[in-house]
């Protein structure tokens, strides 16, 4: 096997524990708020992924905070260096996912870990899980934070995983947001609600890492072969209870049920990716849950949106802007990478470019504001081959000295929005329009070669072997880093 396969969570727990990179938290924290204060501030402060041991009022569960909120974590969960740099970590991750899709194998019942216990009629209780009031304010307990929703269309039978936040109702009920334009909401919206059918689903809590991944990321294949992909094998999936859909056999939890056709519920105020709190309490979609299955002693994933940076927003940046480099590479732009920018909440992205003919970059942000991708961000920045997309402060250099303030931005109005958007009007939210911008920071082809300007930097203005010099010396000048 070319890379380490983490089949379950827990063996990803222990390969956090053996890179210094988790913190096990013995003493009891409360579900109500402590629990998300103290993973709001791991992501803040990039600290080590906290294991929680005890949680009141719930014996026997545990639960595991931020458990993909950094690129170091990223890289574990890869199987790479814990150190890797982005572009590496990029670079993997689209060579793995190129290549021909991995069918994924089905177990019995009786050997997937997540039949261990079962529940079902009366016992299907969703507060007998340790859903926790992630943030002060919200609208109530939201026990689906890190996890992902198994649905299937009701005429192609394709499968989706993605995901969907879902707030506690009931004993039976959870309520969340369902976009139109995403793929669940396709297959809900456009399939079962005129037929006034309800849609099974299933909620997979506490999956493998990379199953995590593959959920946010707009995989043009099922992500459960997207899974397998990056794993470099198959994933091990096994049926419902009572349904036909399957889930990940080592999972966690998996909370089975119908969503509900032409029947709303109020949820949320909750705090959103993009750091603030945007959603009015509104009728949202309605899921009846039928069973709930679960591990012996299972560990419950806690993520918490916020400021930057957490899980969605450095996964969807990650796995947004490498489709999009895919794309672009497809239509043979000469790009030289593309970064979204986690910091942004995922809504500017930096494509690098040789920029070989007239008006490139508005090419390239037709593309990608054309393509399924679009309704997620509405910044482009392009810049050429001499700025580091990964480096912000070369990003922001290029961005003030190379785009010219009229000439170099183009407005793209009445395009696809999200109502998450903190800057959308209340009218634009409802009905998830937006808009969308192009810097455009590379130097006119037209331009005299002599007339260029010429970038001062280390890089850029000392010959090679002054730089080697000084590069081999660095340490013995006296410099530590």
């Amino acid at each position: 096997m070319p890379y380490p396969v983490f089949k379950d969570n827990r063996e990803f727990i222990n390969a956090l524990k053996a890179n210094n990179d988790l913190v096990t938290i013995e003493q009891e924290v409360d579900w109500d708020l402590e629990m998300g204060a103290i993973v709001r501030r791991v992501c803040e402060r990039k600290s080590a992924s906290p294991y929680f041991k005890k949680i009141r009022d719930y014996p026997g569960f545990e639960a595991l905070g931020a458990p993909l909120a950094t690129y170091k974590r990223l890289a574990i969960a890869m199987g790479m260096k814990p150190d890797a740099f982005v572009p590496e970590i990029s670079n993997e991750y689209v060579k793995r996912t190129t290549g021909d899709p991995i069918k994924s194998i089905l177990l019995d019942k009786k050997k997937a870990p997540c039949k261990e216990n079962i529940w079902t009629g009366k016992d299907a209780d969703l507060f007998k899980l340790p859903g926790p009031m992630v943030h002060d304010g919200d609208g109530g307990r939201y026990l689906a934070t890190w996890h992902f929703v198994v649905s299937k269309d009701l005429e192609t039978q394709a499968v989706n995983w993605g995901m969907y936040r879902q707030m506690v109702f009931d004993e039976k009920t959870m309520v969340g947001p369902v976009l139109p334009f995403s793929d669940m909401g396709k297959m809900f919206y456009g399939k079962y609600v005129p037929k006034n059918k309800p849609m099974p689903f299933a909620t997979v809590i506490g999956c493998d890492p990379l199953a995590g991944v593959a959920a946010c990321a707009p995989s043009p294949i099922p992500e459960d072969e997207f899974t397998g992909m990056l794993m470099g094998a198959p994933v091990e999936l096994v049926k419902c209870e009572t349904c036909d859909l399957e889930v990940p056999a080592h999972a966690e939890i998996i909370i089975e049920g119908e969503v509900i056709p032409n029947l709303l519920i109020e949820e949320a105020p909750f705090g959103e990716y993009t750091g603030y709190r945007t959603s009015p309490r509104e009728p949202r979609t309605v899921y009846r849950i039928k069973a709930i299955t679960f591990r012996n002693n299972p560990i419950l994933t806690v993520s918490n949106m916020g400021v930057p940076t957490d899980e969605g927003q450095l996964l969807r940046s990650f796995s947004l802007g490498l489709e999009m480099r895919k794309l672009l590479e497809s239509q043979g732009i000469p790009i030289t990478g593309v970064f979204m920018l986690p910091e942004s909440t995922h809504h500017m992205v930096v494509v690098g470019v040789k920029p070989i003919y007239s008006n490139i970059a508005s090419q390239i942000a037709n593309l990608v504001f054309g393509s399924k991708l679009s309704p997620w961000f509405h910044m482009v920045i392009v810049v050429d081959e001499e700025t580091d997309i990964y480096n912000k402060d070369d990003v922001i250099h290029a961005l003030a000295t190379k785009c010219h303030p009229i000439r170099g931005i183009r407005k793209y109005e009445q395009s696809v929005g999200t109502p998450l958007y903190p800057f959308a009007d209340p009218e634009d939210r409802k009905w998830s329009r937006g808009a969308q911008i192009l810097f455009d920071c590379t130097f006119p082809l037209h331009w005299p070669k002599s007339d260029l300007p010429i970038k001062v930097s280390f890089n850029n203005v000392y010959p090679k072997e002054i730089q080697e010099k000084v590069l081999q010396n660095w340490k013995n000048y006296g410099f530590k880093d």
